[in-house]
């Protein structure tokens, strides 16, 4: 996808939100864009879906996309399978396929508990379960309605914080080969697999696990402070976080319990 000198107002004497904005997106790549509140990374976003339209400037080459809003009206009808059943048949689907992929998917990512519950009642968090803040192909800031380059922090790929993650596959199946950051593995008495690697490299782990055929199911993701301890014993609890620190369009956070 490509955008050109693209700029964004709402009404024809409104200010402009994003002006002169040029971008490269390569396909398959993880790109965060961060900037403070209001400073226009839901309206980059919304142009990226085609939800909004260039007050100016071109975008080209635009795949099909999907776009996963922070917030959900309070009103909307919909539980968190009903929802996704929705947009399948919007997209073509049966409504059996669709119910049949919306239950796969809330499972893999963990939410099949929150399967019934009303759109309205789940947090941001839940609404996103898995976290994303593993090391980017690219990273952008949105500054005076400009999109400015910044260089990836890449200085924690070694010794530093570490991600645990549960993960299940088919049975008796050791992970899939050539998973990033290298994770070390150990099977659990219950046949899941207990996967430990730098925090850096969670998003690219999560993902491979989650597109290998057969894939793999994510049961919990869990912080690890300390690097080299034994997965047996620096067992702690799902991470939590709140939204403090860089605000970031592409961070997604999973609820403090």
């Amino acid at each position: 996808m490509n955008l050109r000198g693209v700029g964004r107002r709402y009404g024809l004497r409104g200010p402009w939100v994003l002006r002169g904005v040029d971008l490269d997106l390569p396909a398959g790549g993880l790109v965060r864009v961060e900037g403070t509140n209001g400073s226009g990374k839901s309206t980059l976003l919304r142009l990226l879906a085609g939800i909004d339209a260039p007050t100016e400037g071109r975008l080209t080459g635009r795949p099909r996309t999907a776009y996963v809003p922070e917030r959900f009206p309070v009103s909307l009808p919909f539980t968190a399978t009903g929802y996704l059943v929705h947009l399948g048949a919007v997209h073509g689907l049966r409504r059996a396929a669709a119910r049949a992929r919306a239950a796969e998917w809330l499972e893999r990512f963990g939410a099949a508990g929150q399967a019934r519950t009303p759109m309205s009642e789940l947090s941001k968090g839940t609404s996103h379960p898995l976290r994303l803040a593993g090391v980017a192909d690219a990273v952008y800031a949105v500054r005076d309605r400009a999109l400015v380059r910044r260089t990836p922090d890449v200085s924690a790929a070694g010794p530093g914080p570490r991600v645990r993650i549960v993960a299940v596959g088919p049975p008796g199946a050791a992970p899939p080969s050539g998973l990033p950051g290298s994770p070390a593995y150990e099977t659990e008495r219950d046949g899941s697999v207990l996967l430990t690697a730098p925090a850096v490299h969670s998003d690219a782990l999560l993902r491979a696990l989650l597109t290998a055929r057969p894939p793999w199911h994510i049961r919990e993701v869990r912080a690890a402070e300390a690097a080299g301890v034994s997965p047996a014993v620096a067992r702690t609890p799902p991470i939590a976080t709140d939204s403090a620190g860089t605000d970031s369009a592409t961070t997604a956070r999973r609820p403090s319990s």
